[in-house]
C-alpha cells in the first residue's frame, strides 16, 4: 500500500481490512468480559454505523464523539467520516465551562456518547442543531443505542469516495493551557502524512515482532487519535486499557511491543522504579548502579571493555529482563509526546532496559513532527524530523513547520490562524535547534519563558522537571517573571510536609543550576494540580495561567 496515493483515513481503514484476514483479532478492550473483534466485525459495525449517521447528517457536519477509550470509539470516528461527517473528539475530563463552549462553537449535528455519566456532563448545553444522539449504553434522554442499529438488517456498504486529502477529517480541541480551547481542523491528508513517517519509523520494530498496542492515552487527544491510523496501517493489535491505575496489570495481560504516553506517564514511572531500586542493598545494588552505567554508556555508543560487556550481559539476564516482564515482556520501544520528557528520565529508562522514543509535534501538525529513532536514540533531541514535513529554525530560534501535515487552520478563527499560519509556515512558539546530525532539539517554550528582572530568559519547566525527578516531590510550579529571583510552589504528600527535607532536596537541586535558575523560596502545597480542579489539561500539562492566579497571593508574599 503507498500511503502518498490513498485519498482518505476511510480509504486506508478498508484497503487494510481487505488486506487482512478477517477473523483475525483487532480491538479488545480491557474490562472483564469484554469480547475481543476481529477485522470483519469491525468493518461490518462500521458500514452498518455509517450508513445510520449518513442518513442523520448533510456533508461537513461536526460529529461530536464523547467516550472513554473503546473498540466502539475506533468505529464511531471512522463511521462519521465514511459518512462524511467531521469527527469532533472531546475528552471525559473537561471542565464544565470547555463542554458549553466546545458545543457552542463548533454546533455539531450529531452527538455520539458512551453512556449516561459521560451524557450528564454535556446534557445542559446541547443546542437546538443537534438532530439526533447515538449512545453506546441507555442514557436518560431519547437516543439511538448502537446496539439497535447494528442489529438492522438493512443497510449499505458504501465507501465514501469523495473524500480527498485535503478535506477536513477533524476538529481536535487544544487543552486550553491558557484561555479556551482552540479547534484544530486536520485534514485527511495531514494524518495520512503522520502515518507514513510513523511507519518508516517503526519498521524496523514491526520485522521483529507483530504489534501490539495497549492505549491509554485518551483517544481524543490529537496524539493517540493518529496512533490508531498507524495501528490500523501496521495491522496492528489493539488493546484499551481500564484506567491509569491498572495500567501495569493492564500491561502483563496484552504484552504490548509498543506503547504511546505523554512525558507526565514516564516521570511517574521513573520515580516508581528507581524507588524501587534505591531499596536494594549489596550485591543487587552494585548489579542495579551497573546496569545503569553500562546502560547509559550503551545508550550514548560508547564502546564497552570485555570485562564491561560481560558484566553488562549479567545486567541485562538478571535486572533489564526483570524489569521488561513487569510490562509484558514484549516492549519494544515507549514513544513519548505531547512535552518535554527530561533527559534524566530518558536516559534511566534506556538504560535500565525500557527502550524510549521521544518525539515532537503539536496538535495543529497532525500532530508528530519529528521522532528519535529506534537504535539511534539521543535522548537530549526529539529526534529527526519526519520526511513528509520542513522544519527551519526562524532567526529568533522559533521552530517553523511546513508540511501536509499542518493543520488547515483553527475553526471558526481567521486571525488566530493568520498569527501562527505565514506563507504556509507554522510558527510552533517552541525555541529549538538541530544538530549536525539533523537531529531536532527544543531548548524553550516562547509562551513559557520567565524573563527576569534583569532581562535573563529562564525556562521554568527545565527547574520543574528536574525538581519533580526527586521521590519526595509530586509537582513543581517555577514562578518569577520580572522578579529578581525564582520562586516555587512545591506538591508534596502530607506525610513529606518536612520543611527541612524539602529545601535540602531544593538546595542539592540549585548546585546543578546557574545563578539566575536558582530557587531562592518556596511554599509546600498539599492539593494536587489535576484536571478534575482544573489546574492541569486533559494531556498532563500544568495549567500554568490558572495556577499563577489561583496561588498569587502565596507567590507574591515569597517576595516580601
Amino acid at each position: 500500500m503507498k500511503l502518498s496515493e490513498i485519498n482518505s483515513l476511510v480509504e486506508l481503514y478498508f484497503k487494510k481490512s481487505e488486506e487482512i484476514e478477517g477473523k483475525k483479532p483487532f480491538l479488545k478492550w480491557l474490562k472483564p468480559e469484554k469480547q475481543t473483534y476481529n477485522w470483519q466485525d469491525i468493518t461490518n459495525r462500521i458500514f452498518k454505523l455509517s450508513h445510520k449517521i449518513k442518513s442523520l447528517i448533510n456533508d461537513g457536519d461536526r460529529c461530536l464523539i464523547l467516550s472513554e477509550n473503546r473498540p466502539y470509539w475506533l468505529v464511531s470516528d471512522i463511521a462519521v467520516m465514511n459518512a462524511g461527517g467531521i469527527s469532533v473528539p472531546i475528552f471525559t475530563t473537561y471542565s464544565e465551562n470547555d463542554y458549553e463552549y466546545i458545543l457552542n462553537d463548533c454546533k455539531p449535528s450529531l452527538i455520539i456518547v458512551s453512556n449516561q455519566n459521560q451524557f450528564k456532563k454535556i446534557k445542559n448545553f446541547i443546542n437546538p442543531e443537534v438532530k439526533k444522539i447515538i449512545s453506546f449504553e441507555k442514557i436518560d434522554t431519547q437516543s439511538l443505542l448502537i446496539s439497535d442499529i447494528l442489529n438492522e438488517k438493512d443497510f449499505q456498504k458504501k465507501i465514501n469516495k469523495n473524500l480527498k486529502r485535503n478535506t477536513p477529517a477533524c476538529i481536535i480541541y487544544t487543552s486550553g493551557t491558557s484561555g479556551n480551547p482552540k479547534g484544530v481542523i486536520l485534514s485527511h491528508g495531514g494524518i495520512l502524512a503522520n502515518c507514513e513517517g510513523a511507519y518508516e519509523l517503526l519498521k524496523p520494530l514491526i520485522k521483529k515482532k507483530d504489534p501490539i498496542f495497549l492505549t491509554w492515552l485518551p483517544l481524543s487527544h490529537s496524539y493517540e487519535h493518529a496512533v490508531q491510523f498507524i495501528q490500523i496501517l501496521l495491522g496492528a493489535k489493539v488493546f484499551y486499557a481500564e484506567s491509569l491505575e491498572k495500567l501495569l496489570s493492564n500491561m502483563a495481560i496484552a504484552k504490548p511491543t509498543i506503547m504511546t504516553a505523554v512525558p507526565r506517564f514516564y516521570q511517574n514511572l521513573y520515580n516508581k522504579i528507581s524507588s524501587n531500586l534505591n531499596k536494594q542493598s549489596g550485591l543487587k545494588k552494585i548489579l542495579i548502579n551497573k546496569t545503569i552505567e553500562l546502560g547509559k554508556k550503551s545508550l550514548n555508543k560508547e564502546t564497552l571493555k570485555i570485562n564491561e560487556k560481560i558484566i553488562n550481559f549479567i545486567c541485562q539476564t538478571l535486572v533489564r529482563k526483570k524489569i521488561q516482564k513487569q510490562f509484558g515482556g514484549n516492549l519494544q520501544a515507549f514513544v513519548s509526546g505531547g512535552g518535554a520528557l527530561d533527559k534524566n528520565v530518558g536516559e534511566f529508562l534506556n538504560a535500565v532496559g525500557l527502550p524510549t522514543l521521544q518525539g515532537y509535534g503539536l496538535t495543529e501538525t497532525s500532530p508528530v513532527v519529528s521522532c528519535n529513532l529506534p537504535g539511534h536514540i539521543k535522548v537530549d533531541t526529539v529526534g529527526p524530523p519526519f520526511k513528509t514535513n520542513q522544519v527551519k529554525i526562524a532567526d529568533d530560534g522559533e521552530i517553523l513547520v511546513k508540511g501536509e501535515n499542518v493543520m488547515l487552520g483553527y475553526w471558526k478563527k481567521e486571525n488566530e490562524t493568520n498569527k501562527i499560519l505565514k506563507n504556509g509556515w507554522l510558527h510552533t512558539g517552541d525555541i529549538g535547534e538541530i544538530d549536525p546530525n539533523g537531529y531536532l532539539k527544543i531548548t524553550d517554550r516562547k509562551k513559557d519563558i520567565i524573563v527576569s528582572h534583569g532581562g535573563d530568559n529562564i525556562s521554568p519547566s527545565k527547574i520543574e522537571n528536574a525538581i519533580c525527578n526527586e521521590e519526595k516531590i509530586k509537582q513543581c510550579l517555577v514562578y518569577g517573571d520580572k522578579k529578581n529571583y525564582l520562586v516555587a510552589l512545591i506538591v508534596v504528600d502530607k506525610k513529606d510536609k518536612n520543611d527541612s527535607t524539602i529545601r535540602s532536596i531544593i538546595e542539592n537541586n540549585n548546585k546543578k543550576l546557574s545563578i539566575i535558575e536558582k530557587i531562592k523560596k518556596f511554599k509546600l502545597i498539599e492539593e494536587e494540580f489535576t484536571i478534575e480542579n482544573g489546574l492541569m489539561t486533559p494531556t498532563l500539562k500544568l495549567k500554568r495561567k490558572k495556577i499563577i492566579e489561583k496561588y498569587k497571593q502565596d507567590l507574591e508574599n515569597l517576595y516580601s
